[in-house]
């Protein structure tokens, strides 16, 4: 049960930060995009 719980709180951490920086590229790109528009 021990190691089934620490993969499920690395994989929540691991989705955590993924989830986090895919907004901060998406935004980054975009803003780029308006910036050479």
């Amino acid at each position: 049960m021990a190691k089934g719980d620490r993969r499920s709180k690395r994989g929540k951490i691991w989705l955590g930060t993924f989830g986090r920086r895919r907004p901060k590229t998406e935004r980054q790109k975009r803003r780029r995009l308006q910036r050479i528009a």
